[in-house]
């Protein structure tokens, strides 16, 4: 077997050139999370289309969970987890604000409650689908129904994480936040992380 070897000029020009372009992605990355903008990387797409990003549950933070109280009996029909893209919490701990770019993932599950040593326990079990919000200071697609009043606004059933079925956020989203509107539609009291 034949071995190429490069010119050691070539080598070294390679590995500035990998170098540099490690050091700007970078950068870029740390000056769009401080921005809160790398927040809604993979989160949206230039026209405005939001979708649930593949590593969310990685890359993101925890906010919190909520537990939604069942009709009848004990325990809790459905369970809420909250996801803030970076850079989001140590932004809104600054300033008291969501920053342009972020995004908000909760995902919502069915709940199963069982008695346990501890008393009766709910906890999530089959996912239903995803709400995402993305913060929008800029009015980037004032002529969207799923954008408005500061945020993009998007349900996603649990089998396609990315086509949205709501069609428009005042009718179908909105409603469920506007006890929330003082701080800019979301719940913040009960997300622990945003307290400074």
């Amino acid at each position: 077997m034949m071995r190429m070897r490069l010119p050691k000029i070539a080598c070294i020009a390679l590995v500035v050139a990998i170098g540099i372009g490690s050091a700007l992605r970078q950068s870029q990355f740390r000056a769009s999370a401080a921005d809160g903008i790398a927040t809604g990387a993979g989160a949206a797409d230039r026209e405005g289309h939001l979708h649930v990003p593949d590593d969310y549950r990685t890359t993101y933070q925890l906010l919190g969970s909520w537990a939604i109280a069942a009709d009848e009996g004990k325990g809790s029909k459905e369970v809420h987890v909250v996801y803030a893209s970076p850079g989001t919490i140590d932004a809104y701990r600054k300033t008291k604000r969501f920053p342009d770019g972020a995004v908000l993932i909760k995902e919502v599950f069915k709940s199963a409650t069982a008695e346990m040593t501890t008393g009766t326990v709910s906890r999530a079990d089959v996912l239903k689908g995803w709400f995402v919000m993305m913060k929008d200071t800029a009015n980037r697609h004032p002529d969207s129904a799923l954008w408005g009043d500061g945020w993009g606004w998007s349900w996603f059933d649990a089998g396609d994480r990315s086509k949205t079925t709501t069609t428009n956020y005042r009718d179908q989203c909105q409603g469920c936040h506007v006890p929330a509107q003082a701080s800019d539609w979301v719940y913040v009291d009960g997300y622990p992380p945003l307290e400074p």
